[in-house]
């Protein structure tokens, strides 16, 4: 693991430190106050279950967009990588300094089918805690950075496009599931402009 070949392997070890990091600061970091998130355009988006599937569908491009530039473009994952490392350190150090929270989920759910019971099942696990910045919205950005950036990928328009739609869909799919305010997500937005400039919009790479 000490040889060039091999030393970004080293990179993945980020991963459990920021779950050590978030866990902490979910589950036992002590908090006097929550800062609420909520707009008036909150109010106007309604909650629809189905938008669980680009919700959850975020496991998969995030791990995907990982696993793909690990092992066919190197040089790709330690970009993203690094905007990995400095978005979501950029955000844990938000969620220590300014605790934030959302009171959107609905007390009672329109519908009753499988995919709201999965949902009513999911609140329990995931806190209403730390929500902004959205790290749905980071995560997803880091992975249609990264793969816009591979030199096999950047050239098929199509699936450009469709990396594209479901980025947007996933970042869709966290204020129509009740998971954060609109407000999560564009504060997010100035954070991932912050990975990217660092790590892809430097003079001489490609945008």
């Amino acid at each position: 693991l000490n040889t060039p070949e091999f030393s970004h392997v080293w990179l993945l070890l980020y991963w459990p430190l920021f779950g050590l990091g978030f866990s902490y600061v979910e589950r036992f970091y002590p908090v006097a106050h929550y800062i609420n998130m909520h707009c008036a355009l909150d109010d106007l988006i309604p909650f629809n279950e189905w938008f669980l599937i680009p919700y959850m569908f975020w496991f998969v491009y995030l791990i995907g967009a990982v696993a793909y530039t690990f092992f066919f473009d190197v040089p790709g994952f330690r970009r993203m990588m690094r905007f990995v490392m400095i978005t979501y350190s950029v955000t844990l150090i938000i969620y220590f300094l300014f605790p934030t929270c959302q009171m959107l989920r609905p007390e009672v759910f329109p519908r009753d089918n499988a995919l709201t019971r999965f949902i009513a099942g999911f609140y329990v696990f995931d806190t209403n805690t730390n929500v902004c910045p959205s790290l749905h919205v980071i995560g997803s950005a880091a992975a249609l950075f990264a793969l816009r950036d591979g030199p096999r990928l950047r050239k098929r328009a199509w699936w450009q496009a469709a990396s594209v739609l479901l980025a947007l869909c996933i970042s869709l799919s966290t204020v129509f599931m009740k998971q954060h305010s609109i407000l999560d997500v564009l504060c997010a937005l100035p954070v991932c402009a912050l990975g990217w400039r660092m790590c892809y919009g430097r003079p001489g790479r490609h945008g």
